[in-house]
């Protein structure tokens, strides 16, 4: 309380910085941590589901009512996709479903690493803001004291103190953006196999049988 009571326009901003990519990131690391559980295990079982199922219609109506994130079904969906006319078209068919696989399967990417690019920033960037308050905040405490004409304890331990909790507030908020970014790394990174080996026997598939 006594920080925020003496704080200046400087440190001001420098404390709402941080609250404000805290939230950031504590927003994202909730949001993301049950949407990627969840596409772990139904991109697990639509997968499974689809090749059991007695046809590629059956597999495509399985996977739409399982996929709830829709990570797999617009794979499926993209090779229902008969070019025609342009570029597009170009080739045999076994090139054309490399090409619609390979953008489905990269905007099925994006949405995965939505939010990522925030939680790195976050954690790279943290500790250095934090330290830019501790540093003006000791600056300021510095000139209190030459202003005072007189160096004791008291004078210095309560301002430099006081400054000092920014860089704990920058780790504090740099901490688990970092945790957060490197556990959903992984996960990410096992969705992106399975959807990748997916893609890849489906391409297989329909190379020999057309839906």
């Amino acid at each position: 309380m006594a920080f925020f009571q003496q704080r200046d326009a400087i440190s001001g901003t420098v404390a709402i910085l941080l609250l404000a990519m805290s939230i950031a990131s504590w927003v994202v690391l909730l949001w993301k941590s049950g949407m990627l559980r969840r596409a772990v295990r139904d991109v697990g079982r639509s997968t499974q589901a689809f090749w059991q199922a007695a046809s590629f219609e059956d597999g495509l109506t399985v996977v739409r009512a399982m996929d709830r994130d829709q990570l797999l079904l617009p794979l499926v969906e993209a090779v229902l996709y008969q070019p025609s006319g342009n570029l597009a078209a170009a080739g045999d068919r076994s090139q054309q479903l490399t090409r619609v696989l390979r953008d489905a399967l990269h905007a099925v990417l994006r949405k995965l690493q939505a939010g990522q690019v925030l939680l790195a920033t976050v954690g790279a960037t943290a500790p250095f803001v934090g330290l830019l308050g501790t540093v003006w905040g000791i600056y300021h405490a510095l000139l209190g004291i030459a202003g005072a004409g007189q160096v004791s304890i008291e004078k210095i331990s309560g301002p430099v103190g006081q400054s000092l909790i920014m860089t704990a507030a920058g780790l504090a908020v740099a901490i688990p953006a970092v945790l957060g970014y490197n556990v959903l790394g992984r996960l990410i990174g096992r969705i992106e196999a399975d959807l990748e080996g997916f893609a890849r026997d489906l391409r297989e598939l329909l190379l020999t049988h057309t839906p």
